[in-house]
């Protein structure tokens, strides 16, 4: 339990290194690592198969254990269970385990749940948030007393203001952290320090400094035989070794590291190697396996919502691109890394993508967004490398060494007056002993009068503060009640926007609605319209939920009526072109920092059973004869979005006697529940429509409901649920 409440100290840091000649100039970008998060899943995470979630789970549900056993329990499962594999879902557990700490006032299980929130929030980017948790994790530790936990969480500290680029705190926050755990002679938690401080000097360019660090680390990695921090300190060898320009060494230490973190299935840290690995490729100018290890990365920390590495995988496979002319594919793929690298704050990114794009667009005429992306660069620059920063960093170094040195002699001087200050307190002790009688006598009558005093005058202030408190309680109870009322209101002008059942009855005599919105309101929609011989039918999902969401819906549902009844279009693909065209005019949506729209699927059917579809990230599926056809959904909203904005595919099919159609959101599959608290997930989704299809259309809906009330329990519902099912 040592290290499980380390959390993640560091995220990913980048530089740019310009190598010379790529034919005409490659500029190669060497992460800095991941440090101490990318440490811990190396050196202390527990494997999958060591895991008995099962008998956690049946702890954590068994409400006569102890609280103690029971937050155990839940901490374990989701740090040693979810947290590198499905952070989002380990946040979700240790809010759990905070709420049930702070009901029973256990402080240090209450710090435990607020470094796993921060951890996860490190690991998908989140950085300013994941601040936010480490130092209320930090406050507790400090409130009870823990020094090992006061030390960890000022590593935590120190890598995320490392990731902010604020060096100066990094380096004390490190400093710190060392101090306490060389007094302990805790040497694994000092190797991930010295990481930590070897690769802070790295990004400063004092690489020989660095190796210092490394090599010592290493030797502590060679004494405890512990592979995987070997493998982790190796890993940061070999990219000193690419720094340096020795390819075939550094290779070589990506190589081993990489078998390791597949052994142990470290997702996290396979994914950063092969990034290093593709720049090796790179830079002997095997331009194909550069972008497949480049792409392979990606792919990983895709899974896993990792920004800060998407970041750099799209931004080293953007420079491909360039290299190879293809200049729109590239600004495409290194605008993104730009987006992700200012949504998580990370300074080094933003530097590196902003000058890249400069380049590109001043190669292809572009000059006003080359000068935006020139001046980007330039402010990055200079608040990554200053002058302050690196004497702070040399000042902190000095000062360490100085206390270091300090209390030695302080221990030394300590001794040699040992015998004398024996000699003095014989002689000191009879007089203090008479003056503290006086002293306690005089003391003690005047405490008594002060506390009097102040019990009485803290009595007066409590009954003020009272009152105070109830007025407000009560005028917060109206105001609130007074916002509910408009809220009730606005429900009932949502539904009678929605098709009545009579309406879908008319033209779906067979068919069912589940709608179960998560608040009042609701930002999921169904939407029916009838018009020139052809019935058509959309489930929309919009941004959000509860009033911003139904805001959304009525407008999505204001802009089908007009492209199909007004401006007549007929085919859903078009339909959804039009409506996307339209929102982003309506709402003005002109950058990415405006993302309201619809995830949705649309369909329409004539008389000769022919079906036409368009879906926007969510799919349709049909269920004839026993199996499902899923009807592929395309990777974009229907509104804005950065990327470049493609048409909608048209799908077209016949339908067939008895064929069923379900259209839905994803509230259904997303929602958390059954015995271990997990998603109920598409897969289970299609499994239970296809055990349901020998019912009529009613019945469907029931079990539907049913099996969500079950699968829910006391869980919280995360979204609105809508799913429509139609048969034919």
């Amino acid at each position: 339990m040592v290290f499980r409440v380390l959390g993640a100290w560091i995220g990913a840091f980048y530089y740019r290194l310009s190598l010379g000649s790529f034919k005409s100039r490659l500029f190669v970008y060497l992460d800095m690592l991941r440090l101490a998060l990318l440490t811990l899943l190396c050196l202390w995470l527990t494997t999958a198969s060591a895991l008995n979630l099962d008998s956690l789970w049946s702890v954590w549900n068994d409400k006569s254990q102890p609280d103690t056993s029971r937050l155990r329990a839940i901490h374990k499962i989701a740090w040693d269970g979810y947290l590198f594999s499905q952070p989002d879902s380990a946040f979700y557990f240790a809010q759990k385990e905070y709420k049930l700490a702070k009901e029973k006032n256990l402080s240090k299980h209450m710090a435990n749940a607020l470094n796993i929130q921060g951890v996860s929030l490190e690991i998908r980017g989140n950085y300013y948030q994941a601040l936010e948790f480490y130092k209320s994790c930090l406050r507790i530790n400090q409130d009870i007393g823990d020094k090992d936990g006061v030390a960890r969480s000022f590593g935590s500290l120190a890598g995320i203001y490392q990731q902010q680029g604020d060096f100066p705190k990094a380096i004390d926050y490190h400093t710190r952290c060392l101090r306490r755990f060389e007094e302990t002679g805790d040497k694994q938690t000092m190797c991930i320090v010295l990481n930590n401080i070897g690769t802070l000097y790295k990004q400063q360019g004092e690489v020989f400094k660095a190796l210092g660090y490394y090599k010592r680390c290493l030797k502590i990695d060679e004494e405890l035989n512990d592979q995987k921090s070997m493998a982790y300190t190796l890993n940061n060898i070999g990219v000193i070794h690419l720094n340096q320009g020795d390819n075939q060494n550094a290779m070589k230490n990506f190589t081993q590291a990489l078998k390791i973190y597949k052994h142990f299935g470290n997702k996290i840290n396979m994914a950063s190697t092969l990034n290093k690995m593709g720049v090796v490729y790179n830079l002997e100018e095997d331009f194909s396996l550069a972008k497949e290890h480049f792409e392979k990365s990606l792919t990983i920390n895709e899974e896993l919502g990792n920004k800060d590495e998407m970041a750099y995988a799209l931004i080293n496979i953007g420079e491909i691109y360039k290299e190879e002319g293809k200049t729109s594919l590239a600004i495409q793929y290194i605008s993104r890394a730009l987006k992700l690298a200012k949504e998580i704050g990370n300074v080094k990114q933003i530097k590196g993508a902003s000058e890249d794009l400069y380049k590109i667009y001043k190669l292809t005429g572009q000059y006003q967004k080359a000068m935006e992306m020139h001046e980007l660069t330039i402010e990055m620059h200079e608040k990554i490398i200053n002058e302050e920063n690196t004497k702070a960093i040399v000042e902190q170094e000095y000062k360490y060494e100085y206390e270091k040195k300090a209390v030695a002699d302080s221990i030394r001087n300590a001794e040699a007056a040992k015998v004398t200050k024996a000699q003095l307190d014989a002689q000191i002790a009879e007089n203090a002993r008479q003056q503290q009688q006086a002293y306690f006598l005089y003391a003690g009558l005047a405490l008594t009068l002060l506390f009097g005093g102040i019990v009485f005058n803290r009595f007066t202030l409590i009954r003020k503060q009272k009152k105070v408190i109830e007025e407000q309680k009560q005028k917060l109870e109206e105001q609130k009640q007074a916002v509910t009322d408009s809220i009730r209101y606005a429900k009932n002008i949502q539904q009678a926007l929605l098709p009545t059942i009579d309406d879908l009855k008319e033209v779906l005599p067979d068919g069912f609605v589940l709608f179960q919105p998560k608040d009042i309101v609701s930002g999921d929609f169904y939407w029916m319209q009838h018009h020139k011989d052809q019935v058509y039918l959309a489930v929309c999902d919009c941004t959000g939920h509860g009033v911003p969401g139904a805001f959304m819906s009525m407008i999505g549902s204001a802009l089908l009526d007009e492209v199909v009844v007004e401006k007549g279009l007929t085919q859903p693909n078009e339909i959804f072109n039009e409506v996307r065209k339209s929102l982003i005019n309506a709402l003005k949506q002109t950058d990415d920092t405006q993302k309201d729209g619809m995830d949705a699927v649309l369909i329409a059917w004539d008389k000769q059973s022919t079906l036409q579809v368009a879906a926007a990230y969510n799919p349709m599926l049909i269920i004839r004869n026993g199996e499902i056809i899923e009807i592929k959904p395309d990777k974009q909203p229907v509104g804005f979005q950065l990327e470049e904005q493609k048409d909608f595919t048209h799908h077209k099919l016949k339908l067939e006697k008895k064929d069923t159609i379900y259209l839905f959101s994803d509230g259904y599959p997303d929602q958390f529940g059954g015995p271990k608290g997990r998603k109920f997930m598409i897969k289970r989704f299609k499994q239970l429509l296809l055990s349901i299809q020998d019912k009529t259309m009613n019945e469907q809906k029931t079990i539907l409901e049913t099996t969500m009330a079950e699968w829910k329990g006391d869980t919280e519902q995360v979204d609105d649920i809508l799913v429509m099912g139609v048969r034919f």
